[in-house]
């Protein structure tokens, strides 16, 4: 049985407890999660769409920092990957406010 080495366990943990933080709107959490994304840092590939999404939704929670990076990877994207990022974080909008409601 293969199992995952400590700096793989430390990097699902931390990624899991920031979509939690996330769950709960924390616009931190949603900036981690797009700088985890846009750069492939702890163990994840490189996900332009997933980051997008991350920091469109840090944006909208008021966070200056990821309006910045959200340009920078836009520069990177096609439009269709624009539309889509989008798509996403209003469907994660809509998910999180359901299950809080």
């Amino acid at each position: 049985m293969k199992t995952m080495g400590n700096s793989m366990k430390s990097a699902a943990f931390l990624i899991e407890s920031r979509l939690a933080e996330a769950a709960r709107g924390s616009s931190n959490a949603y900036f981690d999660l797009g700088v985890i994304y846009s750069t492939g840092s702890e163990g994840v590939e490189v996900d332009l769409i997933e980051a997008h999404k991350w920091f469109n939704l840090a944006s909208l929670s008021g966070h200056d920092e990821s309006k910045v990076c959200r340009a920078e990877i836009s520069l990177e994207m096609t439009a269709r990957e624009i539309a889509e990022a989008q798509r996403e974080a209003r469907s994660w909008l809509q998910e999180t406010s359901r299950r809080a409601a």
